[in-house]
């Protein structure tokens, strides 16, 4: 019996995702900010910046290596005079506020990355509207995220944990993500997923090693399969956007 007019099917709810690499988030993102003007929302990285500084995996300093320009943007006051004080050019601003963009009068960047900040926004329509006062006319919009379909959590899940940031509230699959953005103006162009690395499971106890296992775990069939053509199953999503 077909479905009543204006009803959705189960068919209609199956999405075919767009081919895409398995790559290192860094170089990839490094790549895109070489030779440009690049402006990076949520450089501070709080609350991991120390950590990310001990791998060398600080995703801000990278991009200084590679951009042209390079302007940071973020929430948190401290970090942001921290930055100052170490020579970067940065600013404190909320990014849902396309006035409060507006006001700091930046010349528009070529490239925008957003890395590893959607999920931390309860309302991140607000914040994918205000990034359009950020790029440049033909420029990109790249946001990085966790990605919903990743493995970590799947068996993480069977010690009976989640393996999320404190402060994350959302997360994302391609096409939820996309569906939100098209709804802001943005239309995907690239897709790249990554796997995390496995940096810090401190702590002593059966749970701590259990975990640290299951991820190191998780990384490894997450790369297999992403050289198997199935690199949906990576915890880590890039897609690139521009202005419809």
């Amino acid at each position: 019996m077909p479905a009543p007019a204006g009803e959705f099917t189960q068919l209609a709810m199956t999405h075919k995702l767009p081919k895409a690499p398995v790559v290192d988030r860094i170089a990839y993102l490094s790549g895109k900010a070489s030779g440009r003007r690049v402006i990076h929302v949520g450089f501070v990285d709080t609350g991991c910046q120390a950590m990310n500084q001990t791998a060398g995996s600080w995703l801000h300093g990278h991009l200084h290596e590679h951009a042209t320009s390079l302007v940071g943007i973020d929430l948190d006051e401290a970090g942001v005079k921290e930055a100052e004080a170490a020579g970067y050019e940065a600013y404190a601003a909320d990014c849902r506020d396309r006035d409060a963009l507006e006001a700091l009068a930046l010349a528009p960047a070529q490239v925008v990355i957003a890395g590893e900040v959607i999920e931390h926004i309860d309302d991140p329509g607000s914040f994918l509207r205000g990034l359009h006062a950020l790029v440049a006319p033909g420029g990109q919009l790249i946001i990085t995220t966790p990605n919903a379909y990743g493995l970590f959590n799947v068996f993480a899940s069977l010690a009976l944990r989640e393996i999320n940031h404190p402060d994350h509230v959302l997360m994302f699959t391609w096409r939820t993500l996309t569906n939100l953005a098209s709804r802001y103006g943005w239309k995907p162009v690239e897709t790249a997923l990554y796997v995390p690395a496995v940096k810090d499971f401190s702590g002593s106890g059966a749970t701590a090693r259990a975990l640290a296992l299951a991820g190191r775990f998780a990384a490894g069939v997450e790369r297999l399969l992403g050289r198997l053509g199935r690199a949906y199953a990576s915890d880590g999503m890039i897609i690139v956007f521009q202005a419809e």
